[in-house]
């Protein structure tokens, strides 16, 4: 993704660059706000009247310290250098989510406790956990992205579902649509970090591919079982 040149982020990481879109994943006012409350309240300049400019020197209220557990978190590490808008570009032309959404709902995943996700943690280090993003986020901005990632992958399963269920694709043209999205799902765990051997890749695919068969005849028992054939009023049964 970075062959070409990458565009420059304005202002934002959370900006879509893509104003035609039904789906704008721009934090609302609200969640604007609360990252501008969050930015302030955590800056070691905010409220100061009379104190010298920051110049990077040391002050009396130094920059929080980082949790040991942001310092060594790398599960974005391949991206190092990648710009927000190149990242979401990609995600946009494959899937229904943007890149705001997969790594929020990453961190999420990754930074769940026994009492629930450390939200806080996730929203005040973001440009520390994720190299292409650029803000702090408040937990409540961070709790949005994962819900909204959590809704799209709901209705992105049951739009494939139903398309596999309905007849509207051969076998032979589910299995092309079932290896393409695989391709796209196996990358963005690479780029996660995740390291797949050729063999686990082919035993993930075969059992992907059993299951989408195990659905298609599921849906043609559905539909057909109990009815009669219009030309010699045969009962259609699953094992017909």
């Amino acid at each position: 993704m970075s062959d070409d040149a990458p565009k420059t982020v304005a202002g934002t990481d959370a900006r879509d660059d893509d104003s035609a879109s039904a789906d704008d994943d721009r934090p609302t006012d609200d969640e604007s706000e609360s990252r501008t409350d969050t930015a302030v309240e955590t800056s070691p300049a905010a409220g100061a009247e009379d104190g010298p400019e920051d110049d990077g020197s040391a002050t009396d209220d130094p920059q929080p310290r980082v949790p040991e557990d942001v310092q060594k978190y790398d599960r974005f590490q391949k991206m190092d250098g990648a710009q927000y808008d190149r990242v979401n570009e990609f995600l946009r032309d494959r899937t229904y989510i943007t890149a705001r959404e997969w790594a929020i709902a990453r961190l999420c995943a990754d930074f769940r406790t026994e009492t629930g996700v450390e939200m806080t943690k996730i929203g005040e280090n973001l440009p520390e956990l994720v190299p292409f993003m650029t803000d702090t986020y408040s937990p409540q901005a961070v709790n949005q992205a994962r819900s909204s990632f959590e809704d799209k992958v709901r209705t992105a399963g049951a739009t494939f579902l139903y398309g596999a269920m309905s007849d509207f694709f051969t076998a032979e043209e589910l299995d092309e649509v079932m290896y393409e999205t695989t391709e796209v799902a196996k990358f963005l765990l690479e780029v996660e970090g995740v390291d797949l051997s050729v063999e686990e890749e082919l035993e993930a695919e075969d059992r992907i591919s059993g299951v989408m068969r195990e659905v298609r005849a599921s849906s043609e028992e559905l539909r057909h079982d109990g009815t009669e054939c219009p030309e010699c009023g045969h009962e259609i049964t699953g094992d017909d």
